[in-house]
């Protein structure tokens, strides 16, 4: 409440709008509180152990879930990673001269590792967004690397326009023509007092060459 000179209360906040103005409010939060439920709802859902809801809804699910708000864990059934995968890209560009190019691997995980390395609020995004899209396309992807259905080929194109927003569309002095990706998987070497014996040599998958467009690149492309 806030007071005139003459000592007189006036409405303050919410309460001093006019009503077409509070209804505006009162829906726009309603509006807000539903979509923050759908959304705990849904991951939720997603993250739990099969029930009768996830197996009558599971594509609805999936649907809403992929692949922005895939997670790497299940409720009540942890299973930490026990090796380290790093995802690497290449390009191959058009010089200056009319000829073509392929460019060195760029090690994409390492920048991110990077970018959180002594930060004690590291982004999400830079944690998690190149990692799950990796695990999304090999999930989504059979043994000769060929997407199986529409989701093999969403996580294609997501991850392209991953890779296309860390590389831009010039690398290495000349238009980025095709990109390829690799994983290099190192399994994580046991403690000393274990007798596990882990062959820790470092084993690549290699995804065929993908061609980009202008659709593959957002906005900004090119300067993290």
């Amino acid at each position: 409440m806030e007071r005139h000179e003459e000592g007189t209360a006036v409405p303050g906040g919410v309460a001093a709008l006019s009503l077409p103005s509070r209804i505006v409010v009162a829906v726009a939060f309603a509006v807000v509180v539903v979509a923050a439920a759908v959304h705990l709802g849904m991951v939720f859902l997603h993250l739990a152990p099969a029930n009768t809801i996830t197996k009558q809804h599971g594509a609805t699910i999936d649907d809403y879930i992929y692949p922005e708000f895939e997670q790497n864990w299940k409720l009540f059934a942890p299973n930490p990673l026990q090796q380290n995968i790093a995802v690497q890209a290449r390009a191959e560009i058009r010089t200056a001269e009319g000829g073509t190019a392929t460019t060195k691997w760029t090690d994409l995980s390492a920048q991110d590792g990077a970018a959180i390395h002594h930060r004690l609020l590291p982004s999400h995004t830079e944690q998690n967004e190149l990692r799950r899209a990796w695990d999304l396309l090999i999930g989504s992807h059979d043994t000769r690397n060929r997407p199986n259905g529409l989701r093999g080929e969403l996580s294609e194109q997501y991850l392209r326009r991953i890779v296309m927003l860390r590389l831009g569309p010039e690398e290495s002095g000349g238009k980025v023509r095709r990109i390829q990706l690799r994983s290099a998987t190192t399994p994580i070497a046991p403690p000393p007092w274990s007798d596990e014996k882990v062959d820790t040599k470092t084993v690549h998958r290699v995804m065929p060459w993908w061609p980009v467009s202008s659709k593959d690149i957002p906005e900004g492309a090119g300067h993290r």
